[in-house]
């Protein structure tokens, strides 16, 4: 099977998306097809995506096609990126689209609906409504513009959880749902790093526990209610430390102010966005994971602390209800008094811990792995195109 992925960009700093499209695309890839990725140049991070690309299994088995950025308002009507797209997508047997709100990707759409080639879309929580109500008149706005045409169009939406297929509900689009989570290549995890490994490389943390915080600083990720959680958690706890890592997306300066009216900027570790060893060092490190968001599709940091053996503290926005399933850790309501005690709960029992960050490793082995989420995507795709054949 010949099968195209399309996305913006594969910055790895702009969140989890890049993270899926290079991992789904590289398990498809080693399952034995034909598998491209057609995204726009970066030159300006090339060096950070080319060393990303690096460390992926099954890497060198994906074909990628870098995209011109064109004239000045390409970003606009992806025109130079519509021409090599017509080059590139009739020789296809499937097209993939990550995202919704980009022109790209509605170009892309268009030009695999002329050829009759079936498209999938991933909205990656898009269509979310706790994501649909930001900026809510601009997206009325572009599906009138055709955006609508392109999610009517597609074979199949794929959604990341059972939540987001309910959460579609408001949008009455009548393409099939199709749930295909995230997942782990676990090769690329091992082996994991020592415990110690970010303690020796932040000499601030002189080994003291600390809650780790792992993913960009924007204002859907919840900081602000983990600033006031770990307010209340330092009280009761005075060596537990916060450590924050990702790029600032706009929550930094807000989350600052928190922490200094508490004066807690001492037990408090930026350490800005980590790749590869770094981050696993800081994953194998934690003695909890905190994402208190206000909304996620499927959080590949949350599956990476559970295949890290982490006990995880979360919240119901994240829609990853197989951590209460199988006692990985907590999940709360977004409230920094029910987030400290879910914390220091953990904290307070570390055999419990233990036991959690086990159950949460198992968890990820049996069911969130990419070569399982590899086969169950091409089952998918072969599905809407035998339907594809079937309208012709």
């Amino acid at each position: 099977m010949r099968i195209l992925h399309v996305i913006s960009t594969l910055d790895p700093a702009t969140g989890g998306p890049p993270a899926v499209v290079t991992r789904l695309a590289a398990a498809q890839a080693a399952l034995g097809h034909e598998v491209h990725v057609a995204s726009y140049e970066s030159p300006a991070v090339a060096d950070r995506i080319a060393a990303y690309w690096k460390s992926i299994p099954h890497h060198e088995l994906v074909r990628t096609h870098p995209l011109p950025m064109g004239a000045r308002f390409e970003r606009f009507t992806a025109r130079a990126a519509g021409r090599e797209l017509g080059k590139i997508i009739p020789a296809m047997n499937m097209v993939h689209l990550h995202g919704i709100w980009d022109p790209i990707l509605k170009t892309a759409a268009g030009i695999a609906h002329s050829a009759a080639i079936p498209y999938a879309i991933a909205p990656h929580g898009m269509l979310d409504p706790w994501s649909m109500r930001q900026r809510l008149l601009k997206k009325r706005v572009a599906l009138v513009l055709g955006y609508r045409n392109m999610l009517d169009h597609a074979a199949f939406l794929h959604v990341l959880n059972a939540d987001e297929k309910d959460l579609l509900e408001p949008r009455h689009l009548h393409n099939r749902r199709k749930v295909i989570p995230n997942g782990v290549f676990l090769e690329e995890l091992e082996p994991l790093p020592a415990k110690t490994a970010f303690h020796s490389a932040h000499p601030a943390l002189e080994g003291k526990p600390y809650v780790l915080f792992l993913s960009r600083l924007h204002f859907k990720k919840g900081l602000d209610y983990l600033a006031d959680a770990f307010a209340l958690c330092a009280a009761s706890h005075p060596v537990l430390q916060l450590v924050v890592a990702g790029p600032d997306d706009g929550a930094w300066a807000d989350f600052h102010q928190r922490i200094d009216r508490v004066n807690l900027a001492a037990r408090v570790h930026v350490v800005g966005p980590l790749y590869g060893p770094a981050k696993l060092a800081a994953l194998t490190g934690a003695s909890c994971f905190c994402l208190p968001s206000r909304q996620e599709g499927f959080s590949m940091a949350i599956a990476e602390a559970l295949a890290c053996e982490i006990p995880v503290v979360i919240s119901q926005a994240c829609h990853f209800p197989e951590v209460a399933e199988v006692g990985a850790g907590h999940i709360v309501a977004l409230n920094p008094k029910k987030i400290a005690d879910a914390i220091l709960e953990v904290m307070k029992n570390p055999q419990r811990a233990a036991e959690m960050g086990q159950a949460g490793r198992k968890l990820i082995e049996s069911r969130f792995t990419w070569p399982a989420i590899g086969e169950l995507s091409i089952r998918s795709y072969s599905a809407a195109i035998s339907d594809s054949s079937t309208r012709r």
